[in-house]
């Protein structure tokens, strides 16, 4: 990759697609952005380095908006935005799974640096805290997105098709925390 002052982070997988994302460095606040890009094992270093170059400006633009400094939140801050969450994402969740038709576990809230949901193979749920600092579209997109694995526990087309059926216009508020997400994460103190 040539000129870009980024850390690069490359993973090789059975993938088929090569996808990119640049990355506020975890617990290290001195280092600049990180580009992580996800290639096929059969995949050249060449063909990737295009790939890179040919999304030059896009990762520049996306490391200027997240080397911007933002405020971290204190201990009380955080405990009032976990006890907001555990308020409302119960009564969203409950919603939501009336629409998808499925059930669930426990739900938990917790302050994570990486994720913003997840639903276990029982069907527990937990989420993050700093949904409450999105827009409420954007929390309800997690919430439908965790629901809809209680009936797919992948990624595949027919799990983003329920996800779809069960809140059409996801992608577009999914797309909200993949411009935003980043600097949410990082007002979370190390």
């Amino acid at each position: 990759m040539k000129d870009l002052p980024y850390e690069l982070e490359l993973i090789r997988s059975r993938r088929k697609t090569v996808s990119m994302q640049v990355k506020r460095p975890a617990g290290s606040p001195g280092r600049g952005p990180v580009i992580i890009v996800r290639a096929p094992l059969r995949m050249s270093n060449a063909d990737i380095e295009k790939f890179i170059e040919s999304h030059r400006k896009w990762i520049e633009k996306q490391a200027a908006r997240i080397s911007q400094p933002c405020d971290l939140l204190t201990e009380e801050e955080i405990r009032e935005l976990t006890l907001q969450a555990k308020k409302v994402i119960p009564e969203r969740v409950a919603y939501y799974a009336g629409i998808a038709g499925v059930t669930y576990g426990r739900i938990t809230v917790r302050h994570q640096r990486t994720r913003w949901g997840s639903c276990s193979s029982k069907g527990d749920l937990s989420f993050n805290c700093l949904l409450m600092l999105a827009p409420a579209e954007v929390l309800d997109s997690v919430v439908v997105h965790e629901l809809c694995h209680r009936k797919h526990m992948d990624h595949s087309p027919a799990f983003y098709a329920e996800v779809e059926r069960v809140f059409p216009g996801y992608r577009l508020h999914h797309g909200w925390l993949k411009e935003n997400g980043d600097r949410l994460l990082a007002s979370l103190p190390l």
